[in-house]
């Protein structure tokens, strides 16, 4: 593991493999990340692209600013990392606060993939392939209940998702607080108002409100879709709630004192880095139009789902072990698993 600094801006890359030719991962724009937020995801990235057999390190770029610098800071960033982009010794795109059109200025206009010719549907494959793995390790969804942490792109494409199977939506959050309704909220109607309203979207309905984010974890729900920063399922967290499944939306929601905890109350603890590997596969995958595009994403996710699910550990040591096995093929795995 190792972080370099760059020099005309705040702003760095953590690479999990020191000796990698190929490192790629997306770029994440906030005001307050930090180099070890950055190397877990860098970390996340190896077991994602081992678990869908890439021979590729994981790796994290990190941008600190506010957001009336984001054009400028992006700019300077994207001119930094040019020769190690050209040269694949970090491949990168969007995260938490950075778009495809970001990097445009990065891609070769003459050669673009699908998800650089439309980049909207890197979000809505994020949301598809977490509700197709919370489907493949439950069964039909049908009449089940999803609390989600986060409701921006990519938890509205996981509500879209979920009601498009059956399920209902009975919480969500965001910075500004919980809604709730246990009869199911009117997704179509909070996506409207969240273009309106942001993250007070929350506020701006006659459902049941409280302005503490936390209280998502008191939702009695059949998912839970942690969606924020890592490390979001703590010990104390796991020790309270009354979800059974956790399908995560974020990289690394787990702390590695929560694991015993879940696994001690029986709750199942979905893989992070199979869950929201919908972006990852569609950057890879060849195809020419988003309905393949979606029909390659289900049938990655749902296969791995289905081994990880198997292990007699649970589906989150299961993702491990398929992860750890191909990248032992070409490097030394890590040292243990993505955990905060």
């Amino acid at each position: 593991m190792s972080v370099t600094r760059l020099e005309s801006l705040d702003a760095f890359i953590a690479f999990d493999f020191d000796d990698s030719s190929v490192n790629a991962g997306g770029t994440r724009y906030a005001p307050d990340v930090t180099e070890h937020e950055a190397s877990l995801l860098a970390r996340a990235m190896t077991y994602k692209f081992g678990s869908i057999e890439l021979r590729t390190g994981g790796a994290k770029g990190a941008i600190r600013g506010t957001p009336d610098q984001h054009d400028e800071l992006m700019k300077k960033y994207c001119e930094e990392i040019r020769p190690l982009v050209e040269s694949a010794k970090f491949l990168t795109g969007p995260d938490l606060g950075t778009s495809e059109t970001d990097f445009a200025r990065l891609r070769d206009p003459n050669n673009l993939s699908l998800m650089a010719r439309e980049p909207e549907i890197e979000d809505l494959l994020t949301g598809f392939g977490i509700v197709v793995a919370a489907e493949t390790a439950i069964g039909s969804l049908d009449g089940r209940t999803f609390a989600i942490e986060g409701f921006g792109k990519v938890g509205g494409g996981v509500a879209r998702e979920a009601v498009r199977r059956g399920a209902r939506v009975i919480a969500i959050s965001t910075l500004e607080g919980v809604v709730r309704n246990d009869n199911g909220l009117d997704v179509e109607l909070l996506m409207a108002l969240r273009k309106e309203h942001g993250d007070r979207v929350v506020r701006q309905t006659a459902q049941a409100f409280d302005p503490d984010p936390a209280k998502l974890f008191d939702v009695t729900a059949d998912i839970l879709v942690p969606g924020a920063r890592t490390g979001v399922i703590t010990k104390h967290v796991a020790e309270r709630l009354t979800t059974p499944w956790i399908a995560p939306a974020a990289n690394v929601p787990y702390t590695a004192d929560a694991i015993p905890a879940l696994a001690q109350r029986r709750i199942r603890y979905l893989p992070d880095f199979v869950c929201n590997a919908g972006a990852t596969i569609g950057y890879t995958a060849n195809v020419d139009t988003a309905a393949e595009v979606f029909a390659v994403v289900e049938q990655k996710i749902s296969s791995l789902m289905s081994r990880a699910s198997s292990d007699p550990r649970g589906p989150y040591a299961g993702a491990c072990a398929i992860a750890e096995a191909f990248i032992s093929t070409w490097h030394a795995p890590p040292p243990g698993p993505p955990l905060a």
